[in-house]
């Protein structure tokens, strides 16, 4: 199977849409995942030198309108529809790369965990017993 190079962009939206459908924590989790995704259209943009902002909001809209192929095109400066333009790469590269970043911040989290003081709530005493 085969995937638009940016269909992060649809994905989020796809997570975004999921995570009105539950409540609490994991709402949370998923929509801060969701925003994450956004990162990697977000960075082309920055780096092509584009306008971010208007590039990421005119994917949100055709994404919204169910055009899941739309993404940035270097070329013109706009969205283009990816699929037309042989912009493709196989589903198992976007799933590993995927699978890669979570298993990476899961690492970066249990090391943080890991590190954190459980006395570091302790409050030191004012002065030495005995001094004034």
């Amino acid at each position: 199977a085969v995937v638009s190079t940016q269909s992060t962009g649809e994905l989020s939206k796809e997570l975004r849409n999921y995570a009105k459908t539950i409540h609490g924590k994991e709402q949370l989790l998923i929509t801060a995942y969701a925003k994450a995704l956004e990162i990697i259209p977000r960075q082309l943009c920055d780096n092509a030198g584009f306008d971010a902002i208007t590039i990421l909001n005119k994917l949100r809209q055709k994404h919204a309108q169910g055009a899941k192929w739309m993404g940035m095109d270097i070329s013109s400066e706009d969205i283009a529809d990816n699929f037309e333009a042989c912009v493709w790469e196989p589903s198992i590269v976007k799933r590993n790369a995927l699978t890669a970043a979570c298993d990476a911040c899961c690492t970066i989290l249990s090391i943080d965990e890991t590190v954190k003081n459980p006395n570091s709530n302790y409050k030191a005493p004012s002065a030495m017993p005995g001094m004034r």
